[in-house]
């Protein structure tokens, strides 16, 4: 679930990007005691996600703010039905406006992409993943989105798990180096934190193996075959993750093989934003 204090700071950011010093359209034609009503429309088909978001962003606008919603995240939407209906200051719905739609449209293209990844996994034990290829200062949206679409979120940043990726093992000296190193971090500084492993073929997997002290065996570019393969060796000892180039088209292919988890970075920044306005009423 969304961080409050995170999502009140994220907000408060995006409304002095687009604030500044004054929404001058507004305050040039509109007297600051005049109260309205407006509604979200829908018009394009989905999955409808941003609900708890929008709200948040008037009522941090407008603590009275009268906010009445018709549907909420993770319902199926169609175009002509109406999310919610707002009242409020005429200057809060018009300031408001277009954060709103910014933060739902992105993030109900985001959760009907997921839905659809998601959908493809039901008759498997493999669950969907996100990745951190998300979009600067919104990634707490963007995760949200993956989870009212039937995700599973990854780790939010660098700070809650530890991924040695093959950068990390090529700098170290290598897998068995890279992960003796990472243990002995972890137990110096007293922090319980996950590891996982990117492996790039099957050598690498037994590497690990040998070597142990890990939570998850990332499969890289593993072809389905060859992920088979790699699931023989493992024989269910840690969590396995498939990732790279997992498409619509493939992942019940990668699913067959029993993986655990399956990422595609796809559903975040592949994802076309649905079309919502929000209109005086």
């Amino acid at each position: 679930m969304l961080d409050e204090t995170a999502l009140t700071q994220l907000i408060r950011n995006a409304l002095a990007e687009d604030v500044g010093n004054g929404d001058h359209s507004t305050m040039a034609c509109i007297p600051p005691t005049a109260k309205g009503k407006a509604q979200l429309r829908i018009k394009e088909a989905g999955l409808l996600a941003g609900m708890a978001v929008a709200e948040k962003i008037f009522r941090l606008l407008d603590m009275f703010t009268v906010f009445s919603p018709f549907k909420k995240d993770g319902d199926l939407m169609q175009p002509g039905e109406t999310a919610f209906e707002v009242e409020a200051a005429v200057h809060t719905l018009l300031m408001a406006e277009r954060l709103v739609l910014n933060c739902m449209q992105r993030m109900s293209g985001i959760a009907t992409l997921t839905h659809q990844y998601v959908n493809k996994l039901q008759s498997y034990h493999t669950r969907l993943l996100d990745t951190r290829k998300t979009t600067p200062n919104f990634r707490l949206l963007e995760k949200e989105a993956v989870r009212i679409g039937g995700g599973v979120n990854h780790r939010m940043g660098l700070y809650d798990m530890i991924m040695l990726k093959d950068n990390h093992i090529d700098f170290a000296g290598g897998i068995t180096a890279a992960v003796n190193k990472t243990l002995d971090y972890l137990q110096q500084r007293k922090l319980d934190l996950q590891i996982e492993v990117e492996t790039r073929n099957l050598d690498d997997v037994r590497e690990v193996l040998a070597v142990g002290g890990i939570h998850r065996i990332m499969l890289d570019n593993f072809k389905p075959e060859q992920l088979s393969q790699a699931l023989e060796l493992i024989n269910g000892r840690y969590e396995t993750e498939a990732s790279g180039g997992i498409t619509l088209d493939n992942i019940e292919a990668y699913a067959k093989t029993g993986v655990d988890f399956v990422s595609a970075g796809a559903v975040i920044h592949h994802a076309v934003s649905l079309d919502l306005s929000l209109k005086a009423i």
